[in-house]
């Protein structure tokens, strides 16, 4: 039914000839709806009388709440609060939209010969068919129907997957709901013959600004990456994650339509302040610090559903406790080779384990504990299956990979000393990656075995370190993307005796670079960072998002950092202070070269992949895709190595006890 006049008041259906109370309408429901369509018998709590609040904006008789939200806020404005500019409760857009809009937006990805597309489908009323189709434009011009997908609900969402496909071609889509409703999009061939490829790095998008993001768009339009990653926080509507999820969509779709989208749900995505999954356990406790999900398995499921279905098939796809499900996995586009992971799902909570040093069980401001007394026995950051996914991963360049990148929610350290406000200092946060230290170690050293740069976001400070595990300098860069929009959790970078670290970046603009130890001990060499000047301005809050260049000609990458209302279709090339930088990649494995073993020639090989072993120990010290016919490899310390290469995994041992 296309007529939204049909509708009235308390969801009753009211033909021209006779009312059915809502009642009645509820029994013979089943009789009038046919197999398929929107039933006004939904259940209008589906996650229980416990949980009454989650999804309530989209779920039982939802056409009637935007209303009646509208009314609420209309009250808050008249007391003054719920601006839209940054503090107080704001409103989601209306859910009730002319019948031809109720599809929101699309987004996908292609490997493998799969596309995996996933559509988000504004909220459909009784009588509205639950079924959205996938059309592709062919060759003659004709549009034909491809796939089609249920429309689930709770979320309202759908899903295509399509198997045979030829990544190699530029492919139209539109995803259709009914007669009218319509989605338009591009799905790109892999550009596998560019010799640079671009990434676009964000994350917390704050919900207590609304309206669209026009300058992100406009600035992402005319850098044109080929790939975009959403790291998390895409909304901050807690409980109501499809409303949320649609406001995002409505901000991001004109650049998401026609581009792969990385996207991953982060702690406020699935209504938390901040997240310890462990291995999917119920968290107990105010603040969730003891581990775990506060909101009902189903609601964590389906705000991973609605956000990540749509990647590549996982490595390892086997639900954690309670049948949370998991969507670690890797993804090529053009040559780059990305590992995506989850690291909230695994980790443990602080609470119970160690002792409370601060305020509450994961902020830390005793400045006499020892960081070691806190890297027990036990702990968990990424886990046992994706450290394996990580070791299995650096090893493997099929496909024609031939740069690797790690993409998660927060960094590896904690890389930030004002939290909240100017003046609240903190010594040490449990919600960032420096913590378990013992597990943070061994993602660094799986990653810097890839020579693998890491992007993330959640701390709402632009950043750029080098890590350290031994010594400074000896692991992976880090980059953390600024807050979209950092109307949250203003943080801050600023040493306590304002001075800089050893080794500061020469002529940096930036007055504290060089080499700290963060409040967990953890050794990170700052090379950039973007405070926010104040917090209050939207033009002075340090809004922004990152882009990363991956040049497969000369191994370089180059970190940029953008302010979210520079003009980059006007010409600015104004970045944040301190960037851009270039690395080489190989500067993601930082150990000091002790000496260079014979240069091995590869007859018949072009680019082979040359792995290092050191014999002593069995480690393997890199994995890497080499330029050109011959390679030189580098060690660390004296010893023997094996050297092994193949065409896409280091398959053939080429020579063994070669010694330094």
């Amino acid at each position: 039914m296309d007529n939204p006049d049909i509708f009235a008041d308390s969801g009753s259906l009211q033909p021209p000839t006779m009312t059915f109370t809502r009642r009645l309408l509820l029994k013979i429901a089943p009789f009038l709806f046919i197999r398929g369509s929107a039933s006004a018998a939904d259940n209008p709590q589906p996650f229980g009388t416990e949980f009454p609040n989650l999804e309530s904006l989209t779920t039982g008789e939802w056409w009637t709440k935007g209303l009646q939200a509208a009314a609420q806020n209309e009250k808050k404005k008249a007391k003054g609060k719920g601006k839209g500019g940054g503090g107080g409760a704001t409103p989601p857009p209306s859910m009730d939209v002319p019948r031809d809009e109720v599809v929101c937006f699309a987004y996908y990805t292609q490997q493998n010969g799969v596309l995996k597309m996933s559509a988000q489908l504004f909220p459909l009323k009784p009588g509205e068919e639950r079924v959205a189709r996938l059309e592709l434009k062919q060759e003659n011009g004709e549009w034909k129907e491809v796939a089609k997908g249920e429309v689930h609900y709770p979320g309202w969402d759908a899903h295509f997957r399509v198997e045979g496909w030829d990544g190699s071609k530029n492919v139209a889509y539109r995803v259709r709901h009914g007669e009218k409703a319509m989605f338009e999009g591009l799905i790109r061939r892999d550009p596998v013959e560019k010799n640079q490829i671009v990434i676009a790095n964000m994350s917390c998008n704050s919900s207590r600004t609304i309206g669209p993001r026009t300058e992100i768009i406009e600035n992402l339009r005319a850098q044109d990456p080929d790939v975009l990653f959403f790291g998390g926080d895409q909304t901050y509507r807690h409980t109501e994650h499809t409303a949320g999820w649609i406001e995002f969509g409505l901000q991001f779709r004109d650049i998401i339509r026609d581009r792969p989208t990385v996207c991953i749900p982060d702690d406020h995505d699935v209504g938390h302040g901040n997240l310890w999954g462990e291995d999917g356990k119920q968290s107990t406790i105010s603040g969730d610090a003891d581990g775990g999900f506060r909101y009902p398995v189903a609601y964590v499921n389906q705000v991973q559903r609605q956000q990540s279905w749509h990647l590549p098939d996982g490595y390892d796809p086997k639900p954690v406790n309670r049948d949370v499900g998991v969507y670690f996995t890797r993804m090529l586009v053009g040559g780059i080779d990305f590992a995506i992971l989850e690291d909230r799902k695994f980790k443990s909570g602080p609470a119970g384990k160690i002792p409370q040093m601060g305020p509450r069980p994961d902020h830390i401001n005793d400045p006499s504990y020892d960081p070691k007394s806190i890297d027990l026995p036990g702990l968990e950051l990424l886990g046992k299956r994706q450290e394996k996914f990580l070791h299995e991963w650096g090893q493997d360049y099929s496909r024609g990979a031939v740069m690797k990148c790690v993409l998660s929610a927060t960094a590896f350290c904690g890389a930030v000393h004002m939290h909240g406000g100017r003046d609240q200092r903190l010594l040490a946060d449990l919600d960032c990656n420096g913590w378990p230290q013992a597990g943070r170690n061994r993602a660094l050293r799986e990653i810097r075995r890839a020579w693998a740069p890491h992007l993330c976001g959640d701390q709402h400070l632009a950043v750029v370190v080098k890590h350290g595990i031994d010594e400074f300098g000896d692991a992976p860069y880090g980059f953390t993307s600024p807050a979209l929009v950092n109307t949250i959790y203003g943080r801050w970078w600023h040493p306590l005796d304002e001075k800089p670290g050893p080794n500061p970046v020469p002529n940096s603009p930036l007055p504290w670079t060089g080499d700290f130890k963060d409040g967990l001990g953890n050794p990170i060499s700052m090379l950039a960072y973007a405070n926010p000047e104040d917090i209050q301005d939207e033009k002075k809050r340090a809004d922004g998002y990152g882009l990363i260049r991956f040049d497969k000609t000369t191994r370089k990458i180059t970190f940029e950092c953008w302010p979210r209302f520079s003009k980059v279709a006007d010409g600015d090339k104004a970045q944040f202070p301190g960037w851009p930088i270039t690395i080489e990649q190989d500067a993601n494995d930082g150990r000091k070269v002790h000496a260079y073993l014979p240069q091995q020639n590869f007859e018949g090989v072009s680019n082979a992949v040359v792995q290092v072993i050191a014999e002593a120990t069995g480690e393997i010290l890199y994995t890497v895709r080499t330029q050109g016919p011959s390679f030189k490899p580098r060690v660390y310390a004296p010893g023997k190595y094996t050297i092994k290469m193949g065409s896409e995994k280091p398959d053939s041992v080429i020579a063994r006890g070669v010694e330094v």
